[in-house]
Order: C-alpha cells, then structure tokens, then sequence
C-alpha cells in the first residue's frame, strides 16, 4: 500500500506566488540562479540555493551556505511570504506545456515506503549529492521541494481530481517565464481527502519519476529523527516527505542526449565506417534529423546529420535495460569507439535535455566545443516502470521530465 498524507503546508500568498515560485534548485548553476533572483526578494532561490546571498567564493557546501538557508526560510515566514494552512490538506498540482495539462495530487509519501521499496527507483543517486540535500533538510528542518512521482493510473481517483477541479477555482493560475501554465488546488474536505487516501493505499507502488537525489534525503533524514527520538510514534511529520504524484498516463517523458568533445583520436571517416558493425549508417545531409522511433538515433558530425538504426544484434528485447537506447548507445559506441567509461565521472561527455532541442546539440558541435552529438528516442513511461518494478537501474541521465515541478508553491515542514 503507498501512502498518501494530508498536512499543513506553508504557502505564500496569491499576490506574490509568481515571483515566489522558481525553478528546481538542479537544473539551474549557482550563476545562473543569482541572475534569475536578482531583484526578486520573493523568490525561493534564496532558500534552495541559498549561496546566492553570499560571496560568490564561499564553497557552496559549507555550514555557513545551510545556515543562510535556514535564516532565509525563517525570514519568509516572519515577513508573511509563506504562511501555514490551518486545515491539514491535500493539494492538486497542475501543469500546462504545449497545450497539454497533466494533473497531480501533492501529499506527503511515507519514509517507510521508500525504505521498504513501496516507492520504487529507476536511478543511482551519489552519496555527495544526497548529503548535500540532507543537511539541507536538517537544518531547515523541512522539505522545501517536492519530489516529482508517478503511479498506475487510476479511474476513480482522476474523477476525483476532475470533480474537484471543475467545481472549485485553482488559489494559484499563473503562467511562468518559460510559457508554461502553473495552477494550484487546495483539498481540506476530510472526505475528499479520506478517499484520496483510501485509494492510494490500494496502489501496490508509487514510481520516481525525478528528484532520487530529494527523495533519498528525505526519507534518510527522516529516518534519522526517528533513530533519534526515544519516544517515536510513528505519526510525526518527519515520518512524511512532500511529493507531487501525477498519474503515469498523463506524464511524458522526452529525450535525453548526449555530446562528447572528441573522437577518441579517430577521424569522421573512420568514426562513420566502425558504426556500420552496429548500425545501419544514412546520410541526412544538413537539416536537423530527429530520431523517428525506438532504436533510431541521430548523429551530427562535421556539420552533417546521420540516422542511426541499431542493427538487431546490438539489443536485446527481453532485457530491461539491454533493449534500452542508451544502453545501446553506450555499449555500441561511447565505451567501445569513444572509450567513455563511466558516464557519471567522464569529463569528455555532457547531456543535453531534450527541452533545448536538437537545434543545441548543432550550436555545441559547431561552436567547436564538442566533436559529436547523438539523440536519441524517448523512452517509455512504460518501460520506466518495468525497470523499476523489476528492481533494475536506469543507466545515467535515460530520462528527462518536463515540464518540471515549480517549488515554493506549499512547502512541507517537519516539526
């Protein structure tokens, strides 16, 4: 059974969510968040990247960077930006990108379902990353973030969602910078949120879809209060961390790519003529070449495009992970032809989410930073699950969500 939890989130007001509302605290350098804060006291920048309102030469990881963090957050509060609810609720979380709307429903999951697999991973997550996350929740003593989850489609909880959302008016509506739609429900009827519960403890598992790195240092912060607390219960809000769950159906996932700065001492020819072992090679020419479907790659070399189809040999289809492009990807021609080792730690690859568009992988080749591109096709909510479920890891940087989670719009504390 998954856990689904009401709470008190603290929320700020309608006047300034827009501008509280930013970007995860990943997909944006300590640079760039410094710039897209600059003259916005309101934004939660300042509490997820808190490095911002010190000198740019503090180590990003020091005490002094956590401490501003938990300063920040008390400062919020008192200044009235985010202000509890009275009501333990639930919260629905919508999203608008390209016209399309998906619908997720925000509670707290339980530390206990993600230590007991309830909550199932697709990716690794590093140690340094996830104690980073995890002195920020200890000393904020909450979850600032949501983490982004999936679950099996259910029938009777979306009319639920669509019942409430078409009687009721979204407290927050407000479009983003990038074009994308934001609106916000807040469920403090106990029977609509008894139900809500009540189904989602019939659901066998809930999915991370993005953020393992936010999720493992909430549940391992959570984890800790309750080695800590002689008198645990079991019923305390450190038991419970802040996630948004969106029905499997509705999510998309979009390509991942990849750039690599040289040819492993190999000129374009001999590059070109080594990939035929494993795929079929097609000239595109100079117009961008977007992979059509699964085992389809692009590749821009030399100011040309290429198809690549992998060739049957390379995959196998009742593998997992094997019948994956990446995995194609990497063990057809990053590790044997590029000697790209590990994806994580190789200081000649760089990825490149799907969001930017192909048009960036030809800017990042022909600017002469990097040698070679390869897209690939998406994979599959589908295939996500089935890994998970099936306990196996993605390999690195497989899947990019979009649009992503806006933060600041309830935050989860642990008192």
């Amino acid at each position: 059974m998954a856990i689904l939890k009401a709470f008190k989130g603290f929320r700020p007001p309608v006047d300034i969510v827009k501008e509280l509302a930013s970007r995860p605290y990943d997909v944006l350098d300590s640079d760039e968040a410094r710039v897209e804060a600059s003259g916005n006291k309101y934004s939660l920048l300042h509490i997820i990247k808190p490095e911002i309102d010190l000198p740019e030469e503090v180590d990003h990881y020091s005490e002094e960077v956590y401490n501003k963090a938990k300063e920040n957050f008390d400062l919020f509060r008192k200044n009235g930006w985010l202000v509890q609810d009275e009501k333990e609720s639930l919260y629905i979380y919508a999203q608008t990108m390209n016209g399309k709307t998906q619908y997720g429903i925000v509670g707290c999951a339980g530390v206990e379902d993600y230590l007991n697999n309830v909550i199932k991973k697709h990716e690794l997550t590093r140690p340094d990353k996830e104690e980073d996350r995890m002195k920020h929740v200890r000393v904020t003593n909450a979850n600032m973030e949501p983490v982004f989850f999936s679950y099996p489609a259910n029938q009777e909880i979306d009319l639920i969602v669509a019942e409430f959302v078409g009687k009721n008016k979204a407290v927050y509506d407000f479009t983003a910078d990038d074009g994308f739609g934001h609106h916000f429900w807040v469920i403090s009827d106990k029977t609509i949120i008894d139900k809500l519960t009540s189904l989602f403890a019939q659901l066998p598992s809930t999915y991370v879809a993005d953020g393992h790195h936010r999720t493992a240092a909430a549940a391992l912060v959570g984890n800790e209060k309750k080695n800590n607390n002689p008198n645990h219960k079991g019923d305390e809000e450190y038991n419970f961390f802040l996630a948004v769950h969106f029905p499997d159906n509705q999510l998309t996932i979009i390509d991942y790519n990849r750039v690599v700065k040289d040819l492993n001492g190999m000129n374009a020819e001999e590059l070109l003529k080594k990939l035929e072992k494993s795929f079929e090679v097609v000239k595109k020419g100079k117009e961008i070449y977007k992979p059509t479907s699964l085992h389809n790659f692009s590749m821009y070399l030399e100011g040309e495009w290429y198809s690549l189809t992998a060739k049957k040999h390379t995959y196998n289809d009742n593998d997992p992970i094997g019948v994956l492009d990446v995995t194609i990807l990497t063990s057809e021609v990053l590790d044997p032809l590029l000697d790209i080792k590990d994806l994580r730690r190789s200081k000649r690859i760089d990825f490149v989410g799907g969001i930017r568009g192909l048009g960036e992988l030809k800017r990042r080749v022909d600017s002469g930073e990097m040698k070679v591109a390869f897209a690939l096709y998406p994979v599959s909510m589908k295939q996500l699950i089935d890994i998970a479920d099936s306990g196996n890891i993605m390999p690195p940087k497989t899947t990019w969500f979009e649009p992503k989670l806006r933060s600041g719009l309830v935050v989860h504390s642990l008192d």
